[in-house]
């Protein structure tokens, strides 16, 4: 699935729109904030970004100017009305940005999409029905950082059947309620870490079998070997990228 990147500032219509375009796509939704943009486009690695206009002012600039000058290929569209294009009315000059005037269906702007990524909407619908009668891999996520698991969540959740848990002590409950196909776990999480419990998931027959990914956010040689040394299926530096973690579900299971 394409994946695309929605900024907009959280109301009823952006809700709407992210649960209808989510249907076709892997949609990651974003604040307005520019350090918030910033972090998603690197993480999330969007083929289009969408913005919805919608009580943004000049304050947002920054974040069209970091697209334009660091993602100069990424297609961006936004929906608004003509005053609130207004505010951004230089950046229109760049074929980069297409402007969508409101008011404007979801699937109006579904057929934009495709037009700028060059896709088919009755593939996508045949696509869509296809997902709907698939049985989905059990992905679980562990780690303390609540936002890194809900945007992870929201990047896998339309593939994947994906399980959150901001504690070792949580997934453990969780993995005595079902089996995942993979676990994501938080190497430096406090209490619990990832060493003591990848120790529990090894130590229960169920589970010592499932394929266990550290996460981590220190990239030393020597931290990294002695998360090696526990002989993980494989390791990856925070934040992680969309694309790497769906190869390695892929991979893996």
């Amino acid at each position: 699935m394409k994946k695309i990147l929605f900024i907009g500032k959280f109301n009823s219509l952006t809700e709407d729109t992210n649960f209808f375009l989510g249907q076709y796509f892997t949609v990651q939704l974003c604040s307005e904030s520019p350090d918030a943009v910033k972090g998603m486009l690197k993480m999330c690695g969007p083929d289009l970004v969408l913005i919805s206009l919608v009580g943004l002012n000049s304050d947002f600039s920054p974040v069209f100017r970091e697209i334009e000058v660091n993602y100069k290929r990424m297609p961006v569209i936004t929906f608004g009305t003509e005053n609130e294009k207004a505010e951004f009315k230089d950046f229109y000059a760049n074929s980069q940005f297409q402007f969508m005037k409101r008011p404007i269906s979801n699937p109006e702007l579904l057929y934009g999409i495709c037009r700028r990524l060059n896709l088919d909407p009755d593939e996508l619908e045949q696509q869509k029905k296809e997902r709907a009668g698939r049985v989905k891999k059990h992905v679980l996520l562990v780690d303390d950082d609540p936002t890194l698991l809900r945007s992870l969540k929201s990047l896998l959740q339309e593939e994947y059947k994906v399980s959150i848990a901001v504690s070792g002590a949580q997934a453990m409950m969780i993995l005595g309620k079902g089996m995942p196909d993979i676990i994501f776990l938080d190497y430096e999480m406090p209490v619990c870490d990832g060493r003591q419990t990848l120790k529990m998931i090894r130590e229960m027959e169920e589970t010592r079998d499932v394929p266990v990914v550290f996460l981590t956010g220190v990239a030393d040689r020597q931290h990294v070997q002695a998360i090696l040394d526990l002989k993980p299926a494989a390791y990856l530096l925070k934040p992680p990228v969309a694309a790497t973690i769906i190869k390695m579900i892929e991979d893996l299971t």
